[in-house]
C-alpha cells in the first residue's frame, strides 16, 4: 500500500493564504484533485497536514477526511502554548482521523521557539492523547529541534521535508551533522518529501537531490523514513508523478519489504491509519 505522508488541501484566499506568492498554486486545491492523481499514480492514501494556523484549519481538514475515504489522516494545528490546552485536546479526543498537530516553527523569528516553556508544555501533553508532533523548521533551527527531542523521549515525532536542506546552494555538512544526531533519538522519523522545492525549481535532477536522501536513510534507516509529496506546493518544481518517482527510484534498490515500509507502512504505523 503505497500512502502519501504529506499533502495541503486549501480554498484559496489571497490574505490567509499570503505566504503562497507563486500563482502556480494560487487557486483551490481540494481531494476530487487530488484522488485524479493518486487513481494516475497508484496512490492508495495520505495524511492531510495544516497549512493555515487556525482551529478552523483543523476542522476543515477534519471534515474533508470524515467525507473521503482515501484521506487516512489529518496533521491539524492547536495553539500548544495556550494556558487552556487540555480542554482543546478534550475537544478533539473523539476524531479518530485526528493524528497529530503541527507548528509553522520555520516561520518563527524565535531561533529557539520549540524551546519555549509555553510550548514545551503544550508539548508533553500530546503522549496522553496518542498524538504525533511533525516538526517543520528551517537547517538553521536543528540545533533546538536536537534540544526539543531529546526533551520527549516518549512522544512521536518526525521531520517534515528532510529539515528542507538549502539543495539549490548545495549547502550540506552543517544540515548532515545536526540530522545525523537528531535521528539518535529513536522516536523521531523522517519525511522523504518536500526535496525539489529546495532545490532550483526549474534545473534540478535526482542526481543533486539523491545525496540528501542518502543521508537520511543512512541516519533514519528504513524503519523511520516515509515518502511524502507536498502536494499542491510541490507543483512549482515538479508534477506529483515525478515527485513520486524521485523516492521510488531512490527506495528501488532496497528489498520489497523495505520499500513497502518508506512508501506506506511506516505512514501506517506512525500515524496509526487505519
Amino acid at each position: 500500500m503505497i500512502i502519501d505522508s504529506h499533502q495541503h488541501f486549501w480554498i484559496y484566499d489571497p490574505k490567509r493564504h499570503d505566504w503562497i506568492g507563486d500563482p502556480i498554486i494560487q487557486k483551490d486545491f481540494t481531494p476530487e484533485d487530488l484522488k485524479k492523481i493518486y487513481k494516475e499514480n497508484s496512490v492508495d492514501g495520505c495524511v492531510a497536514v495544516q497549512a493555515d494556523q487556525t482551529l478552523g484549519e483543523t476542522d476543515f481538514l477534519l471534515d474533508l477526511a470524515s467525507k473521503n475515504e482515501f484521506i487516512k489522516g489529518v496533521v491539524g494545528w492547536i495553539d500548544l502554548r495556550t494556558k487552556n490546552i487540555d480542554d482543546t485536546l478534550q475537544q478533539y479526543k473523539d476524531h479518530k482521523k485526528l493524528k497529530g498537530f503541527r507548528h509553522i516553527v520555520q516561520g518563527e523569528p524565535d531561533p529557539n521557539f520549540l524551546l519555549r516553556p509555553e510550548f514545551t508544555r503544550g508539548i508533553s501533553k500530546l503522549e496522553t492523547y496518542d498524538l504525533c508532533y511533525d516538526i517543520l523548521v528551517f537547517p538553521h533551527q536543528l540545533g533546538a529541534v536536537l534540544e526539543f527531542v531529546k526533551q520527549f523521549p516518549n512522544q512521536k515525532f518526525v521531520i517534515d521535508h528532510i529539515a528542507k536542506p538549502y539543495i539549490k546552494d548545495g549547502f550540506y555538512d552543517g544540515w548532515a551533522i545536526l540530522i545525523k544526531e537528531i535521528a539518535k533519538q529513536e522516536n523521531v522519523f523522517c519525511k522523504l518529501s518536500g526535496m525539489i522545492t529546495e532545490a532550483d525549481f526549474n534545473t534540478w535532477t535526482p542526481t543533486q537531490i539523491t545525496p540528501y536522501m542518502e543521508l537520511v536513510l543512512e541516519a533514519f534507516g528504513t524503519s523511520r523514513l516515509m515518502y511524502g509529496s507536498d502536494w499542491p506546493v510541490c507543483l512549482l518544481a515538479g508534477s506529483y508523478s515525478k515527485v513520486k518517482d524521485l523516492v521510488v527510484n531512490f527506495v528501488a534498490s532496497l528489498s520489497d519489504e523495505e520499500q513497502q515500509a518508506i512508501m506506506g507502512n511506516n505512514a501506517i504505523r506512525f500515524y496509526n491509519l487505519k
